[in-house]
């Protein structure tokens, strides 16, 4: 398989935008498609390409961004007051259209005891309309699969779908290996492309209290095998990518062909005694 290698953009693009549409493409995904003037020249290469978004406080008449040169925007970020700084939250690209311009970006609809939707991007994008300001900033890519690797294992729990969906439409037709896609519900399967040597597995959760890429986590321990001229990339919860980074080492695969990366941490509840 092709190289593809990590990129880190030295002098990454913000890229202003607005919604256009949004869909519930499935019952834990919110889809927010947005458009912006520039938006075409955003250096989409494929992949798990990610970026920083940023969104207006509910407050807020106009979003207010960091001034910055190079990559240096993470202290004028803090430097703006509290009360006026963007949230910021990191995904990946779902889906790009340059001759329109359009970005889909993916969240994640986690439910708090009852029913609530929880999180300040997933609250936002269930009740964005078309108009609302936004902003992206370029970050690259992760997945970094060496040259000549014999196979591909990508894991992940949800909030690893929008990158896992476009590691495969991206890798060569003549990939093989495995995907192992963990989903908080049957209804949460939906059609992925890419190689036919690449099997797809949906572990589904089910179980609400069970921790998020812990099924995962079991499915991929179920792994016996994996090819030291192979390549992992591992993603989601950090314990599923902490663990599934030892698991796949302890079988054989070297820490340098393995991309691992805890998007979130699990907070366990407090039980009162």
């Amino acid at each position: 398989m092709a190289k593809v290698r990590r990129l880190t953009p030295q002098q990454p693009e913000m890229f202003r935008a607005r919604v256009v549409r949004t869909e519930r493409v499935t019952p834990s995904m919110q889809r927010v498609t947005v458009t912006g003037p520039g938006l075409g020249a955003f250096p989409w290469m494929g992949y798990d390409h990610w970026f920083r978004l940023f969104l207006q406080l509910p407050h807020q008449r106009a979003l207010r961004l960091p001034e910055f040169t190079g990559a240096q925007w993470w202290q004028p970020y803090l430097a703006i007051p509290e009360a006026e700084r963007p949230h910021c939250a990191n995904y990946s690209v779902a889906g790009f259209r340059r001759e329109s311009a359009e970005m889909d970006i993916d969240f994640v609809v986690h439910r708090g005891p009852t029913g609530e939707v929880e999180g300040r991007a997933a609250i936002w994008a269930c009740a964005a309309r078309p108009g609302d300001a936004l902003a992206v900033l370029d970050q690259g890519i992760l997945f970094d699969c060496p040259e000549g690797a014999s196979e591909v294992t990508v894991v992940a729990d949800e909030t690893g779908l929008p990158a896992t969906a476009g590691i495969l439409r991206s890798l060569p037709a003549d990939a093989v290996g495995r995907l192992i896609q963990e989903i908080p519900t049957e209804a949460d399967r939906r059609e992925l492309q890419g190689p036919p040597g690449v099997s797809v597995t949906w572990v589904v959760r089910e179980d609400h209290d069970e921790v998020p890429g812990a099924a995962a986590l079991d499915a991929l321990r179920r792994v016996t095998r994996a090819d030291a001229a192979g390549y992992a990339f591992v993603v989601g919860e950090s314990t599923l990518a902490t663990e599934g980074r030892r698991h796949l080492h302890r079988l054989g695969l070297p820490k340098e062909r393995i991309t691992f990366s805890g998007f979130w941490k699990h907070e366990r509840a407090e039980v009162a005694a």
